[in-house]
């Protein structure tokens, strides 16, 4: 009798797609290959960007920097390209780590036959964004694959930043009693990607959330300089973001599902595809844990950018089940959301 297990395997000798889902699979990569022997002080705090200090400029001054890879397959889709979010994820780990984001490098990997004419439209698009975000591609470099080796182009960026005097934003920082906001509807992004893929079609136009979150986190800091930390929910969606949060900071979460923002047309596909969208990535999105005493504000603030127009509160930070996130569901049970098992939605970001 042949017998088969749908739940994933947790031990591979070579590498799987669920490595580069941003869920337990990474998770493990990075502690059990790159940590050992890579990690250091800096690395060691798994930010989305390195806050180092710099001596002999202005008295020490303090940058962000940070680095990503972009492999998304269809290279355009509905409120984006490749080339855009390229600058903005990389722009984005700067912004939530408090950075004010300056400076870009970005590498190319072409595929032999890629249309220039498709090539010039990301460059464009890569310039219109930096324009947006207010910082400059400095630097870059270009290679060619054989064909077939690429799906047309993979993009991998830095990023540089400078820190503020005084601002400490970190993933380790909440506490219980904080609010948990969000900045708007989640999984626009991954949904959007996927319908492209599988030619699904709804009554309105679903668009990639795709967009820069500097201008947004300069809000939102300017009027609660007290907030803790701030993720955006790329791979892995919210569910993991807040798992990572929970365990470096050594707290619980509780989560509303009914107060969590998501488009009617994410609802629909989410159900059609047996996708939870808690798992379904974001790249114009953020998390936040903010003392309860300001939170008010921030959603307010938050509220007046474009952005922002639908941010929410969602939940609490709390001290039971410390590392572990939980939602109240719709019917009134309760749930726990754990890190993304595997993979979800392959190449999205």
């Amino acid at each position: 009798m042949k017998l088969a297990c749908p739940a994933p395997l947790w031990r591979h000798d070579r590498v799987v797609l669920g490595h580069g889902s941003g869920g337990k699979l990474s998770a493990e990569l990075l502690r059990d290959v790159f940590l050992p022997a890579l990690g250091n002080e800096i690395l060691d705090r798994m930010e989305d960007q390195a806050t180092c200090t710099l001596q002999g400029l202005g008295g020490g001054a303090r940058i962000a920097l940070t680095t990503d890879a972009f492999v998304v397959r269809p290279l355009f889709f509905p409120g984006g390209d490749i080339g855009k979010l390229a600058i903005h994820g990389t722009v984005n780990d700067l912004a939530v780590g408090g950075a004010e984001p300056k400076l870009i490098t970005a590498a190319f990997i072409l595929e032999e036959g890629l249309a220039l004419a498709d090539l010039e439209r990301i460059a464009r698009s890569m310039r219109v964004a930096c324009d947006e975000a207010g910082v400059q591609l400095v630097a870059g470099d270009t290679k060619v694959v054989d064909r077939g080796k690429a799906d047309g182009v993979f993009i991998t960026t830095a990023g540089v930043g400078l820190v503020p005097a005084g601002r400490s934003l970190s993933i380790s920082a909440a506490r219980p009693g904080d609010r948990v906001l969000v900045s708007g509807t989640l999984g626009d992004h991954g949904i959007a990607i996927m319908s492209v893929r599988e030619g699904l079609e709804f009554e309105t136009v679903l668009q990639s959330d795709t967009a820069s979150l500097a201008g947004l986190t300069r809000v939102m800091l300017s009027a609660c300089p007290s907030i803790r930390c701030m993720r955006d929910p790329t791979r892995g969606g919210l569910a993991s973001a807040l798992n990572e949060m929970a365990t470096a900071s050594g707290v619980g979460i509780e989560l509303r599902e009914a107060d969590i923002p998501l488009e009617a047309a994410v609802k629909s596909a989410c159900e059609l595809l047996g996708l939870d969208p808690l798992y379904v990535a974001c790249e114009g999105r953020l998390v936040c844990a903010v003392p309860a005493r300001d939170s008010e504000r921030c959603l307010a603030a938050m509220r007046e950018h474009p952005l922002g127009r639908r941010a929410a509160d969602i939940g609490a930070v709390c001290e039971e089940h410390p590392g572990v996130v939980t939602a109240k569901t719709v019917v009134g049970g309760e749930r726990v959301v754990s890190m993304l098992a595997g993979e979800q939605l392959p190449r999205i970001c």
